[in-house]
């Protein structure tokens, strides 16, 4: 048969002299990238724009910063508590505190308040009314980077223990009479958010490829199989971390500790699919053929195919993440798109490589060998020989099932994967960063101190714009009636702009929760009816916390709206283009969407109910349905394309049956790995990726064990010969693309 580029590619890269000079060339270019470019963990950006396109608490911030006078910057608020209330003594070495930072060290780039000028009676009027809470607001710089906020609290911290005869930053809410600190405010949470990413980065890539190895050992029982993926990876990535670098160093993308994070996950969990699709036919082909090249060559022209239209489906669905408005969203695109686009180069140049190299010597001390081979062996050790080549018992009973009841394999598997996706509409979401947080990291600490014995609101009002608004004075007081409110600042007008006014709104309600966050909408229409203000010559600008909250759930809203449509409309292209079936690409991208539907069903009852876990990050669906739709989608295409070869040689039926029982060992294998090294992401103490983590490992599960190997054939079983339409004869273009 004649070769086509495919083909002719793999001859190319595994031939006697073609394997050698492609790892040289990998080499090469490893080195080269490594020496000249920077590294990608340094150049990661912790405080990259939360939105794109400006939302209305960013306007109003501009408006506020423009007419008002610049912004209160950036603070930290340090959260002073005794149990058994503060005494004269603790009040007066917090005063001396403030005399050293704004006197004896001041620190560049953070605003201290003079409390050590107030006498203590006035100094007490600032405590909450138990007597128990103090807050000193430390004031940075808007623009400063986090990791310069991180360095000025460590030298406050330096400064604080040595005027107190115990560390207040170590000791447990549980102390009776300790005196204790704890920084929150959005600078210590930032501080807080960037320390726990940090700190997962080096955890999770060693746990990740423990976990990676230990699979591949039980899968192949071979230590050097075993370790071809990793080296593969680890080459793909000292590929990808450079090019990330100079990117991310010359401005052209931004990316922060969480996408590196996730990235590396990725990376190693698809990146070892990929290579599990060509060793597992390369071993298939080694018990055929005798020469490794010839082998290998053949494993490459089966595979390569489906590697190919795998890796083009999750590059493609991850730059659709462009077109999102919500920056760690966008953010996600490059690195991710980046990291599969160069993994499947070197699962297509590297990995045959190496194999060819290696030869049988790879699956050591499991030598796959042709009959004939296998037959000498066990002569010359004087053996009975028996051919064990085609036994795959797991495998032919469950395709042989399928194929003969696939009714009632549709039927069952629909209806469980039905019930799980109903859960899914009663997950609750936040968008809250603060309660991702472990509930003894400092900020989440400081923060519920202060929500417990100050009004909560207290710890980010919301700051309001009106313009046009004539009489001010009443303003006040009629706010104040309203339930949700606890209390109004009195109102300044603009010396830039007399059209402009502004005050301060402090809610009731805990300004972090989705309560508050509903509230900023209804703000806006009690405050239009009260100022009876027309909608075509006033405005009304709302900013803080609680207002971005409520912008980041709609914009989050309006991306999903957006990137699902263009994903699912790309994926059915290719589909299109690969398998040339307009019903089968339907029922292929509908089967990924219940599956993601019931992951997060299921995942919503094992968090709720296992774990009590009460919401979810709002953006995490999103996350999870790029990953599993995309991922997902992966396994269909390998496990349809071996029925769309099949099907040139037997019934329909027998196809399916075949098919199932071919690809079943490869894609069960792959969809443990991937969803282990997605589970390694619960490990971490970070609520975001926990809960990522759980959704996405049980979406690539049920794709792997309900999806895969049930619902897919039994789909195709039903339909029969129509599952091809309108291509009659399904396998050539198949054929062209696999050889």
């Amino acid at each position: 048969m004649k070769q086509n580029w495919l083909s002719r590619w793999g001859e190319l890269v595994s031939g006697k002299k073609g394997r050698w000079i492609t790892i040289l060339i990998w080499m090469f270019v490893i080195l080269l990238l490594n020496i000249t470019l920077p590294q990608a963990n340094l150049q990661k950006n912790e405080r990259a724009d939360v939105f794109l396109k400006k939302v209305d608490s960013q306007k109003a911030k501009e408006i506020i910063d423009k007419n008002f006078g610049s912004s209160n910057g950036n603070p930290a608020l340090l959260t002073w508590y005794k149990k058994s209330q503060l005494s004269n003594g603790d009040l007066t070495s917090i005063q001396t505190l403030t005399k050293k930072l704004v006197e004896e060290n001041p620190i560049e780039g953070m605003q201290v308040p003079p409390f050590y000028k107030i006498p203590l009676p006035g100094l007490k009027q600032q405590v909450s009314k138990d007597g128990t809470t103090f807050v000193l607001p430390l004031v940075f710089d808007q623009n400063l980077e986090t990791a310069e906020i991180q360095k000025r609290l460590d030298k406050v911290k330096e400064i604080s223990i040595s005027n107190f005869p115990d560390n207040p930053f170590t000791k447990k809410m549980k102390d009776e009479n300790s005196l204790l600190v704890r920084i929150t405010g959005p600078a210590g949470i930032s501080v807080d958010a960037t320390a726990l990413f940090s700190q997962g980065d080096l955890s999770l890539l060693f746990g990740t490829v423990l976990l990676v190895l230990i699979f591949l050992l039980i899968i192949y029982r071979s230590p050097i199989l075993a370790l071809i993926p990793l080296v593969g990876v680890g080459m793909a990535y000292m590929v990808i971390s450079p090019i990330l670098g100079y990117l991310g160093k010359e401005g052209m993308i931004d990316f922060d500790s969480q996408a590196i994070s996730i990235m590396t996950v990725l990376l190693f969990g698809a990146g070892t699919d990929y290579c599990l699709f060509l060793i597992a036919q390369f071993r298939n082909s080694l018990k055929k053929e005798e020469s490794k090249f010839r082998s290998i060559k053949h494993a490459f022209t089966r595979s390569s195919g489906a590697i190919i239209m795998s890796g083009l489906t999750v590059v493609i669905s991850l730059l659709v993440l462009l077109v999102a408005n919500y920056g760690s969203i966008h953010r996600f695109a490059i690195p991710f798109s980046l990291a599969i686009l160069i993994m499947m180069a070197a699962s297509l140049t590297l990995i045959p490589a190496f194999l060819s190299i290696l030869g049988r010597t790879s699956f050591f001390p499991f030598v796959p060998r042709t009959e004939e081979m296998a037959k000498k062996l066990a002569e010359k050790k004087g053996k009975v020989y028996r051919n064990r080549h085609n036994e795959k018992p797991l495998g032919n009973f469950v395709g042989s099932f399928v194929s003969q009841n696939p009714w009632k394999v549709f039927i069952t598997t629909l209806t469980i994967l039905g019930i799980l996706a109903i859960y899914s509409l009663k997950i609750e979401y936040t968008y809250d960063t603060l309660s991702s947080f472990p509930k003894d990291m400092p900020s989440r600490e400081g923060f519920e101190i202060i929500s417990e014995h100050f009004s909560a609101g207290e710890l980010a009002p919301s700051t309001v714009v009106v313009k046009g608004m004539e009489d001010e004075n009443s303003i006040k007081t009629k706010l104040e009636e309203f339930p949700y409110i606890a209390n109004v600042s009195n109102v300044v007008r603009s010396d830039k702009d007399p059209s402009l006014v502004k005050f301060d709104v402090e809610l009731k309600d805990n300004p972090y929760s989705n309560k508050a966050m509903e509230l900023i909408p209804k703000l806006k229409r009690d405050l239009k009816e009260i100022l009876n203000i027309g909608e075509e010559t006033n405005q009304i600008f709302i900013s803080g916390q609680t207002a971005e909250q409520y912008d980041t759930k709609e914009t989050t809203k309006a991306d999903s709206s957006l990137i699902i449509p263009i994903v699912l409309v790309m994926i059915a292209v290719l589909l299109l283009f690969y398998l040339r079936s307009i019903i089968a690409t339907v029922y292929l991208i509908g089967t990924v969407l219940l599956s993601y539907f019931s992951a997060l069903g299921l995942g919503w009852i094992i968090l709720h109910y296992g774990f009590n876990v009460n919401e979810i990050q709002g953006f995490i669906p999103l996350y999870a349905f790029v990953f599993i739709v995309a991922l997902g989608e992966d396994y269909n295409i390998f496990m349809i394309s071996s029925i769309w070869r099949k099907r040139n040689e037997m019934s329909i039926l027998s196809a399916v049956k075949e098919g199932v029982s071919e690809t079943g060992g490869i894609i069960t294998s792959a969809g443990l790995i991937l969803a282990g090294t997605f589970a390694i992401l619960t490990t971490l103490p970070i609520q975001i990726l926990v809960h990522f983590g759980t959704i996405t490992a049980i979406g690539v599960l049920l794709d792997t064990f309900i999806v895969r190997p049930f619902l897919v054939p039994a789909i195709t079983a039903i339909f029969g010969e129509w599952a091809f339409w309108p291509t009659k004869k399904p396998m050539g273009h198949v054929e062209k693309m696999q050889g």
